[in-house]
């Protein structure tokens, strides 16, 4: 993959420029699936890569689109949104990969979120931990049509956005054990669908620039239908497929696109 010079008056970190991309970007947080997500496009074209950051556009429904990778957590996240924002953009999408919370959850479904749990630092900087990180309603509604139109099973609800992957699957091990095994229960019990580790982030950045956030994340099941056998090892390699939320979200992107024109927004 070609890495672009960067031009005068490109964004620091992600190394676009105004006119680079449009209104519409999808925010996978793995390079890798900045490719996949493109095939969707009409006329894809490979940007820009510049560290975690790697850029396609292209259009859908004959409006430009774009997708950039954010890499993984709210840090780098803040970034990305920032930049993308500095250039232009106004509608995301968070397209990526969870760990269902609730009993029962089952591997393969997505979780289309309407808020996140502001379970890391990054989002201090910007306001007091009692603002709440919420999702756009246009975007939400649209993503649940969207998960409809495509046939694929979803939660509706919110996500736990965490700075430490390995203090959610493998809580034992750590120091403050009980500390996090007595979080995790809360987030049960109130409700929540996933854990991420970017969600939060966005949603808060993009409510102090008055931008439309939502997300849509394939869930990994739940710690009670975590496959034990062969067989069922097998299963879950082919439920979890992340082209469930990349069709969620193609198609949730169509709809908002398709609001957008009829409205003239």
């Amino acid at each position: 993959m070609a890495i672009r010079k960067t031009n005068q008056g490109a964004q620091h970190h992600i190394h676009l420029c105004k006119g680079d991309i449009g209104r519409y970007v999808l925010l996978p947080g793995d390079p890798g699936r900045c490719e996949m997500i493109a095939e969707y496009f009409d006329e894809p074209n490979f940007i820009v890569q510049n560290r975690e950051y790697v850029t396609y556009t292209g259009s859908l429904l004959g409006q430009k689109v774009a997708v950039t990778s954010t890499g993984i957590g709210c840090p780098s996240t803040a970034i990305a949104v920032e930049e993308l924002i500095a250039i232009g953009a106004d509608t995301f999408i968070r397209v990526g990969t969870s760990g269902g919370i609730q009993p029962g959850t089952k591997v393969g479904e997505v979780a289309i979120v309407t808020g996140a749990i502001r379970d890391e630092g990054t989002t201090l900087h910007y306001l007091p931990i009692e603002f709440p990180a919420v999702a756009d309603i246009d975007v939400i509604q649209a993503l649940e049509e969207g998960a409809i139109r495509a046939n694929v099973p979803y939660r509706l609800g919110i996500t736990q956005s965490k700075d430490s992957f390995y203090g959610e699957v493998e809580p034992d091990r750590m120091p403050m054990a009980d500390h996090l095994k007595n979080r995790w229960k809360a987030w049960v019990d109130g409700g929540a669908v996933c854990s991420e580790m970017e969600s939060s982030t966005l949603f808060i950045i993009s409510s102090i620039h008055r931008k439309r956030a939502g997300g849509v994340m394939l869930m990994a099941g739940s710690a009670d239908t975590q496959p034990q056998t062969k067989e069922e090892f097998a299963e879950f390699h082919k439920m979890f497929d992340v082209d469930r939320a990349i069709s969620t979200a193609i198609e949730g992107l169509k709809i908002l696109i398709e609001n957008d024109l009829k409205n003239k927004t």
